[in-house]
C-alpha cells in the first residue's frame, strides 16, 4: 500500500512541475505570448462563427500543436544556451531545426484556420 501512495504522490508532483513549465512558457517566452493571443482570437472567432464540432476539434488540435511545439522549442533553446553561451554551428543547427518545427506547425494551423474561417468570412461579405 505504501508503494501505491508513493507512486501516486510522484505523479501528482510531476503535474506540479508540468504546470510550472506552462507558467514559465507564457511568462518568459515572447513567442508563446503571441501564440496565446492568437489562440484566444481564434477561440473567440470560433464562438462568433459558431463553428461545427469537427471544426472545433481541428482548431483546438492546431492550437495545442503550436503551443506544444513552442514549448519544446523553448526548452531546446534554453538547454542549448545553458550548454554553451558561445556560438557553435551545431547548436545553431539544433535551434534552427526546433524553430522550423514551430513554423511548420504554425503554417499548417494557418491553413486549417483558412479552411475553417474563410468560407464563413466570405459568406458575410458576399
Amino acid at each position: 500500500m505504501q508503494q501505491k501512495k508513493n507512486t501516486l504522490k510522484k505523479r501528482l508532483i510531476s503535474f506540479k512541475y508540468a504546470i510550472n513549465g506552462i507558467k514559465i512558457l507564457f511568462r518568459e517566452e515572447p513567442n508563446a505570448k503571441i501564440h496565446l493571443f492568437a489562440s484566444v482570437c481564434v477561440l473567440v472567432a470560433g464562438y462568433i462563427f459558431r463553428i461545427s464540432k469537427d471544426e472545433w476539434i481541428a482548431v483546438i488540435l492546431c492550437i495545442v500543436l503550436v503551443i506544444a511545439l513552442e514549448s519544446i522549442n523553448s526548452a531546446i533553446e534554453n538547454m542549448a544556451d545553458f550548454v554553451s553561451t558561445e556560438k557553435h554551428e551545431m547548436i545553431k543547427k539544433v535551434k534552427d531545426l526546433a524553430a522550423g518545427a514551430v513554423l511548420i506547425g504554425a503554417i499548417a494551423s494557418a491553413i486549417v484556420g483558412m479552411i475553417v474561417f474563410l468560407p464563413k468570412i466570405i459568406k458575410i461579405f458576399c
